[in-house]
């Protein structure tokens, strides 16, 4: 059989759907080899259920942190642009952000992931490398840890916490303040220390107020100290000068972990928040949380 003349194979190939038309889930311009890495997509260029969820979640998170971004590279015109991204993990949402967003950019923009377990951050490390992404470091270093380290610059502009578990979460808003962030994108997870506080403080709080009842039962005191613990997290950055917008992290697995907190910097009025946080803190019994949800006056105390 002869083989197809070179015209006919051009006309094949221009004719044959490209990755992104079979797979219309994949933004434009996203590099597939980077997908076939973060084992998104196989080696043959497919996509699996799960790593259709897995693309989906990322993305929608996308959909919140790219607008963020890209006001600050309209802000810093030509300046680089930081951004921190805590409980990196594989750092699914690092490559695609820089991949998307900070890839190719003339100036000293940097995403920097900060995870607890060494091999994901060497595997990071590596995978960075090889796709030749200069402006991408991995930290083998607590949310809290990360706050003092001098391997991270003094001001960060966009601070992301996708399910840093517990108080990782209020460590990463410790951190984003105290960097001068300004914008702040946090998806909260297993929130247990306010729910011990209300169990530890339960009998002596019971019968002090009808509210009370709210947490009488264990069920209810995990569930509402969850609450209350992203109710404080909120009044504490507004009273730190942030404009504060709270939605549901549509297609994320996890229902019971599906809020998004999205912070801006706006430098708002302060006093009222502050009130009402420490209003909140006594109502409940919840003093001693007073250092953790500290507001900018206590902070200058």
């Amino acid at each position: 059989m002869k083989k197809p003349a070179p015209k006919v194979v051009q006309a094949a190939r221009a004719a044959a759907p490209t990755i992104y038309e079979q797979l219309p889930e994949i933004k434009p311009g996203q590099s597939i080899e980077l997908l076939k890495e973060l084992h998104i997509l196989t080696r043959e260029g497919k996509l699996n259920q799960d790593s259709r969820r897995k693309l989906k979640q990322v993305y929608h998170l996308v959909q919140f942190i790219e607008p963020l971004v890209k006001e600050v590279q309209d802000r810093k015109a030509g300046q680089g642009v930081t951004l921190v991204d805590h409980g990196a993990g594989k750092s699914y949402l690092g490559f695609i952000l820089y991949d998307l967003l900070f890839k190719g950019r003339d100036d000293d923009s940097h995403i920097y992931g900060i995870e607890t377990r060494e091999e994901l951050v060497q595997k990071s490390t590596e995978l960075a490398r090889r796709l030749e992404f200069p402006g991408m470091s991995f930290l083998n270093l607590s949310v809290a840890d990360s706050t003092v380290s001098t391997q991270l610059p003094p001001a960060i502009d966009v601070v992301t916490a996708l399910h840093a578990c517990n108080t990782a979460t209020d460590d990463a808003i410790d951190f984003a303040l105290k960097k001068h962030a300004k914008h702040i994108v946090l998806v909260p997870c297993c929130q247990a220390e306010i729910a011990s506080v209300l169990r530890k403080n339960k009998g002596k709080d019971l019968g002090r107020s009808a509210l009370t009842e709210i947490w009488r039962h264990p069920i209810h005191t995990r569930e509402f100290g969850s609450q209350i613990t992203n109710v404080l997290r909120c009044l504490q950055l507004e009273a730190h000068g942030y404009q504060v917008t709270v939605t549901e992290l549509v297609g994320w697995e996890h229902s019971m972990k599906n809020e998004l907190i999205v912070a801006t910097y706006k430098n708002l009025p302060r006093k009222r928040p502050a009130e009402r946080l420490q209003e909140v803190l006594a109502e409940l019994g919840l003093e001693e949380m007073a250092r953790r949800f500290y507001t900018e006056s206590a902070a200058h105390a």
